[in-house]
């Protein structure tokens, strides 16, 4: 079982996006929880995290959330990216077969510009990071946010592919 945690703040349209994809892997059985980190929004976010059945924390330590994960792995995502197709089976077997971090693939159909590709380092979590809760309640500190969990790993690479949240920003 997976538990999904989302960092946001002021972002109740692309949590909404995310969340909306995410469905259909709790349906399948492989989501066991989603939790919504919150820096203080002042938009419908809280709402939105309420109405999909996420745990919505305002005051948080990521030390107590990793341990407190109903899944043995963590799937740390940005509000507004969307897993592609084919990721439910993708991730189940991951998990199955392997005990290191993955990334998703980066979606061939939406790519950042060339220029920002070359001039500067893409967002830690901008693909994601799926990650053993054990190697993650190891990893956690207190005051920790969540990108710096991909500092020091070499996660592996999923094969399916995710749409990065910046594409559901440029959207508005």
């Amino acid at each position: 079982m997976l538990t999904v945690v989302l960092e946001c703040q002021d972002q109740e349209t692309e949590l909404a996006q995310t969340l909306s994809v995410l469905v259909a892997g709790a349906v399948e059985g492989l989501i066991s929880d989603v939790v919504v980190l919150d820096h203080g929004s002042r938009d419908g976010t809280s709402r939105v995290a309420d109405a999909a059945g996420c745990r919505f924390q305002s005051q948080w330590d990521i030390k107590d959330i990793v341990g407190s994960a109903r899944g043995d792995w963590l799937l740390f995502v940005e509000p507004g990216a969307r897993p592609q197709a084919g990721w439910i089976d993708e991730i189940a077997e991951y998990i199955a077969l392997n005990k290191l971090p993955a990334r998703f693939t980066a979606s061939r159909g939406y790519r950042r510009p060339f220029f920002e590709r070359v001039g500067r380092a893409a967002p830690p979590l901008e693909l994601g990071l799926l990650m053993p809760k054990s190697q993650a309640l190891s990893a956690a500190r207190s005051g920790m946010r969540l990108a710096d969990f991909v500092k020091g790993q070499k996660p592996r690479k999923l094969a399916c592919e995710l749409i990065p949240s910046w594409v559901a920003r440029a959207a508005r």
